[in-house]
């Protein structure tokens, strides 16, 4: 591979680039700071056939022990241009917590849920991220994405699919690159995002190395409650804790494994089933080593 053309790296460690700060060594590793080197990127892995991901900030993602057997684009697109109007197009890489609070400092409704969730733009329109009864698709104009083949397109909202926590793009390769938001006036929007913030600081292992909540909600339920009438806070294994303070919540407490992480979530899922007669799904990405194992 003609990595040192492309600025690749080898070696680099993931677990510094993950909210859990978990995970081994990426195979290559490339920062990108444009849409038109995200474009020449996907297109040298495509015609080279080289495996890839894209990183945001790594706060939903749990890497393998071993690393990533490939190559991880860390998309660092960082822009917000004010459009006018409430109308917002942002880079892929920008804060979706800055962003929720400085639209809401501006007086405008719609995301002040961002603030706190510790992602990017793009990892937001990716998971269809949610809270407050708000997800990231309720006020999204369009998308831009760069395909496999280096194309860059433009979606609008209604020809995009998003569900809870699910959206097109989880079923696409490529890269998304910028998001517009169309948000509405509001003069209250500002108070709302600070005491948002202010529950999150209250409620949630806000300081620990986490990947925010590990389970999606059933319908018409919470998973948090389901694991907490479990009696599963602060079941332990190896580093890797249900945090005391939310049940929700897998904490890397003391030099936590990827095998730790996906051994206790295994044991809370096999409890909540056995205890609850529901079983849980989780919400947090594993990002497989190699790409045998790319279905689990």
């Amino acid at each position: 591979m003609s990595e040192d053309l492309l600025d690749f790296k080898r070696d680099q460690p993931l677990s510094a680039f993950s909210t859990f700060r978990i995970g081994g060594p990426a195979r290559w590793w490339v920062t990108v700071s444009s849409i038109p080197k995200m474009q020449e990127i996907l297109r040298h892995c495509t015609e080279k056939h080289i495996r890839y991901m894209v990183l945001g900030k790594g706060s939903n993602v749990l890497f393998d022990d071993r690393g990533f057997n490939g190559l991880v684009i860390h998309a660092k697109i960082d822009f917000c241009e004010d459009l006018t109007d409430g109308r917002y197009r942002v880079g892929a890489g920008h804060s979706f917590s800055r962003l929720g609070a400085f639209t809401a400092r501006r007086g405008y409704a719609g995301l002040e849920f961002a603030s706190g969730i510790p992602g990017s733009v793009g990892g937001a329109v990716f998971m269809n991220a949610g809270a407050n009864g708000i997800e990231t698709c309720e006020h999204l104009e369009s998308v831009e994405f760069v395909d496999p083949s280096g194309s860059l397109k433009t979606f609008k909202r209604e020809e995009l699919d998003f569900s809870y926590r699910s959206s097109s793009f989880q079923h696409w390769g490529g890269a998304i690159v910028a998001a517009t938001f169309a948000l509405k006036p509001d003069p209250e929007a500002r108070q709302r995002q600070i005491e948002i913030v202010r529950y999150r600081q209250a409620t949630q292992p806000y300081g620990d190395k986490s990947a925010g909540c590990i389970f999606r909600n059933p319908q018409g339920s919470s998973a948090g409650s389901l694991i907490d009438a479990s009696g599963l806070k602060g079941t332990r294994i190896g580093g890797a804790e249900v945090s005391p303070r939310h049940a929700n919540f897998v904490v890397n407490c003391e030099g936590a494994t990827s095998e730790d992480v996906r051994n206790l979530v295994d044991e809370v899922r096999r409890q909540v089933r056995d205890k609850m007669d529901v079983l849980l799904e989780s919400e947090v990405r594993y990002i497989p080593y190699d790409v045998e194992h790319e279905n689990e």
